[in-house]
């Protein structure tokens, strides 16, 4: 072969290998980065107000948060009213140790008088106990009610009064 062809392969190949460390550092990196909160654009329409809702019969709150299976079966947290960050990163208010967690997996939050979990784009996903059985898919903030099992990889946790 001609020393210019093996010289332009040598060069696609070390071309495509650092496309390919690149691509790993980016994955890596996104893992590893807090979740950013997305922006509406100026032009999009300011989303319209609901009426009030009528007066609900008030129901005990949850108090603590409670695994339940997984390695840290047992642990309790308090819940103070605050936002819950879960997962494998040391700043999260519950840190797994968990291989199917993301650094920064789900987040539990307070709104109004009823909890919410939110995945916060992990690779494998939170699960919370549907009504019929099984686990359905947390895509978009969910209501968690008390008792009822949300999964996070191999962790499964309750929202307990």
């Amino acid at each position: 072969m001609p020393d210019v062809v093996v010289l332009a392969l040598k060069l696609a190949f070390l071309l495509l290998l650092w496309l390919f460390v690149l691509a790993a550092v980016r994955t890596i990196r996104g893992d590893l980065a807090p979740a950013r909160p997305t922006r509406r654009s100026s032009s999009a329409p300011a989303p319209a107000r609901r009426a009030p809702a009528p007066p609900r019969r008030r129901t005990r709150q949850p108090t603590r948060l409670v695994v339940t299976e997984g390695s840290l079966t047992g642990a309790t947290l308090e819940l103070a009213g605050m936002p819950l960050l879960i997962g494998r990163a040391p700043d999260s208010a519950l840190v797994l140790t968990d291989d199917y967690a993301s650094s920064r997996h789900a987040r539990l939050f307070p709104r109004e008088d009823h909890w919410f979990v939110e995945d916060l784009g992990s690779t494998n996903g939170t699960y919370i106990a549907a009504p019929g059985g099984g686990m359905s898919r947390v895509s978009s903030p969910t209501p968690v009610p008390v008792g009822v099992p949300v999964r996070i990889g191999k962790t499964v946790l309750e929202l307990r009064t």
